[in-house]
């Protein structure tokens, strides 16, 4: 069974209660490292969180985990995240 964006932060929450994380960005951040296995650049993520709804955040990096022939998953990220921003 597939978690929906929301289901996902759900369970982010729950793990933040029991961690030492303090901040829902922070959680959020940590979250879109694990998904787009990039934890060099996690504290980048942490301020994306920040900045963005956590739920539009996690569900452009799963979408972006799902494609196989992508190798640099958090340079595409960054690329979608920022197409789609200058769209708006």
């Amino acid at each position: 069974m597939r978690k929906t964006p929301r289901g996902y932060i759900k369970v982010l929450e729950e793990r933040q209660k029991e961690s030492r994380v303090h901040f829902k960005h922070q959680s959020t951040g940590l979250a879109l490292a694990e998904i787009l296995e990039d934890q060099k650049h996690k504290s980048l993520y942490m301020k994306l969180a920040k900045k963005y709804a956590a739920e539009e955040l996690i569900k452009l990096a799963r979408d972006v985990a799902s494609r196989r022939s992508v190798k640099n998953k958090g340079a595409y990220f960054m690329k979608l995240l920022t197409d789609e921003k200058k769209r708006r």
